[in-house]
């Protein structure tokens, strides 16, 4: 028996989300008495795979050559090294991979799932999770019966935790049949923070009133070593890329630090946003429905307050 985390890598290198993994999936197995089996699949150094033990990884399970980015496939794989460690719990990111698989190892392994939570389980006997509901307006605890539990875990809602261990690394030979998915071509986006990886976020809505004032959103996030983004009514006018749209239909994300400027504060963005550490917003509307989110608000023009916020910072860096 034991706790089965899936550690994705970008380019063969893992990122603070797999060591956020395998660290909530260590205090999952500690609760439970058992210990982690992470598992990589495509092309990745021994060397690399070892980090996984520093975050509670005992083994890791490695899966060469797979890198089609098949999720049929990958899930084909994981079920069987589900089966062969005799895993009773397994932790995937409830990112876009993750929502994609875990449905799916959910009908092979017959399996419940508790989808985005945001905790540790408040209880393995009977095993209960919590998770956020109706938009993020209020909190579920759901008991998983089944004996297989899968767990996707909303990104940043749990602390890196070095420990200082080990794993003995492992080569699984999968029965993964052939890819139905094949990639011809990959373009990358280059020369700016990812959206996803961020851990500060600067995000504009429609008080910055046009897409030529973007600068002083520009200007903020370079400053901070942020990413940028926006909401949908700016996406949907065309002054940002969609690629940048945060909220419910757009990308969910959980940065430490997210500034929300000029944005209303709509539940369908906030839904996307607040698992955020920390939200500054800024807006002229003392009414507007983000202060009630936020842990600080700036009642004041965006166009103003943002480069004086920028000018501010710059000032104390050169300290």
């Amino acid at each position: 028996m034991s706790v089965l985390v899936y550690t994705e890598n970008w380019d063969g290198v893992f990122k603070k989300l797999s060591f956020e993994l395998v660290s909530y999936a260590a205090k999952v197995a500690k609760m439970m008495g058992t210990s982690v089996t992470a598992v990589s699949i495509g092309n990745v150094s021994d060397e690399e795979l070892s980090k996984l033990g520093a975050y509670g990884a005992s083994k890791v399970m490695k899966v060469e050559g797979n890198t089609s980015l098949d999720n049929q496939l990958y899930t084909t794989i994981l079920a069987q090294v589900a089966e062969a460690e005799s895993a009773k719990v397994i932790v995937i990111s409830n990112n876009n991979t993750g929502k994609a698989i875990a449905p799916r190892l959910s009908v092979k392994l017959k399996a419940a799932v508790g989808a985005g939570l945001i905790k540790l389980p408040t209880a393995v006997e009977p095993f209960t999770v919590t998770k956020k509901v109706f938009s993020g307006k209020a909190f579920a605890n759901v008991v998983l019966k089944t004996e297989v539990k899968i767990l996707t875990l909303a990104q940043n809602s749990y602390e890196v935790i070095e420990t200082g261990g080990s794993a003995a690394i492992q080569t699984f030979a999968a029965n993964s049949g052939e890819a139905k998915t094949v990639v011809k071509d990959v373009q990358k986006q280059t020369g700016k923070i990812l959206l996803n990886d961020a851990e500060i976020v600067v995000s504009g809505g429609r008080g910055l009133k046009s897409a030529d004032n973007w600068g002083a959103i520009e200007d903020l996030a370079e400053v901070l070593g942020a990413a940028t983004a926006c909401s949908r009514p700016v996406s949907d006018e065309g002054w940002r890329p969609h690629e940048e749209h945060t909220g419910q239909t757009g990308k969910i994300i959980a940065p430490n630090l997210y500034f929300a400027a000029g944005i209303s504060g709509a539940i369908q963005h906030m839904a996307g946003v607040s698992s955020s550490k920390c939200i500054v917003a800024i807006n002229n509307d003392a009414d507007a429905p983000v202060f009630e989110s936020s842990d600080y608000g700036i009642i004041g023009d965006a166009l103003k307050v943002l480069p004086a916020l920028t000018e501010a910072i710059k000032e104390a860096k050169n300290k």
